[in-house]
């Protein structure tokens, strides 16, 4: 084979595995972002539109701590409860104020409270990576045993926005004789964030 064959042979190669890899690269890319765990290759802050969830902007607190404490690459978020809803806090003792289905959806409402939260820490809830652990505290009547069921608000939220690899995390969920103002949930987290 001449050398001028040869070189051209060796720039058709070059040329073939540049176009290759600029149709390959983006599917190979997409799957990795899959691998992830995102919902179905879409970021967070577009499921959340999607979903059209409005997240609460965070309060100062009045107590004597702050919302967030970053520590490297893992967020700590205080203890966050249910907030209010149409200018009423959500308040109540479960298994006697409050049947299951609505003390799950006072869990969510503290979910979106701690997302509100952690993107006023981080900028946009894309930077985060995984939920790492949940603390869930359910303020029940001594004969309740459902308390994992009702952090499931909050999980299945989290699971919905992150997708089941990132939103799954480590979890505990417990019952409490009270809670602060009476209400009740409260639900502390901590996410592992992009560096």
């Amino acid at each position: 084979m001449n050398e001028q064959r040869r070189q051209f042979l060796r720039s058709f190669g070059l040329v073939a595995a540049g176009a290759l890899g600029g149709w390959a690269l983006p599917s190979f890319l997409q799957h990795y972002v899959n691998a992830e765990g995102e919902q179905d290759g879409i970021s967070p802050e577009t499921r959340i539109k999607q979903l059209k969830i409005v997240l609460p902007k965070p309060t100062k607190p009045k107590n004597t701590y702050v919302p967030t404490v970053r520590v490297g690459n893992l967020l700590y978020v205080a203890g966050h409860g249910p907030g209010s809803v149409d200018g009423k806090p959500v308040v109540g003792k479960v298994g006697r104020d409050l049947n299951l289905e609505q003390a799950q959806q006072a869990a969510r409402l503290a979910g979106l409270r701690i997302l509100g939260a952690v993107r006023a820490a981080v900028g946009s809830l894309d930077n985060v990576v995984r939920l790492v652990k949940t603390l869930g505290m359910v303020n029940a009547t001594p004969d309740f045993k459902d308390q994992p069921l009702v952090i499931n608000g909050f999980s299945d939220l989290i699971v919905e926005i992150f997708g089941e690899k990132r939103g799954k995390g480590a979890r505990s969920a417990v019952g409490m004789g009270s809670l602060p103002g009476g209400i009740p949930v409260e639900i502390e987290t901590i996410f592992q964030i992009r560096t």
